[in-house]
């Protein structure tokens, strides 16, 4: 029995490509909870905790006003002279606006507001993440 190459596309597009959107959509699930959990840990002052979404290596990248600072280490040390209160971390709140998952990379667009007593500074975000050992890390972060 022969059949079509036209079947086969068929078969692919009806079994196969669902199966990546699903395998795609699972992972930005993943990816969301995980900056939930950042946003949680950030509103109970709690720094080491905001970072556990970070790639703990000396490989770690973080883009800011100041420019490019290197290492899971320096980026929290300079959360904490950032932030040195629970009240000056104020309240975070993301916006997330756009996930792209590619197998074990991700791409991920958004707004960041902190509301703290006295003002509501706020900016855009873009996170590279690397799925490492079975876990989605954020590698490179461009905040501003």
């Amino acid at each position: 029995m022969k059949i079509s190459k036209i079947c086969i596309i068929f078969l692919l597009l009806v079994f196969v490509l669902p199966s990546c959107f699903a395998d795609e959509l699972q992972e930005s699930k993943l990816i969301r909870q995980i900056m939930l959990d950042q946003e949680r840990a950030w509103n109970h002052g709690d720094l080491v905790g905001f970072m556990k979404g970070y790639w703990q290596s000396d490989k770690l990248q973080f883009i800011g006003k100041n420019g490019i600072k290197k290492g899971w280490k320096t980026t929290l040390e300079n959360y904490q002279k950032s932030y040195p209160t629970k009240e000056f971390m104020g309240k975070l709140k993301f916006t997330i606006l756009d996930v792209d998952v590619e197998n074990t990379t991700a791409f991920v667009l958004g707004k960041w507001m902190l509301k703290r007593e006295n003002d509501s500074p706020q900016g855009f975000f873009t996170l590279y993440w690397k799925k490492i050992n079975g876990q989605w890390k954020i590698v490179i972060d461009h905040s501003s």
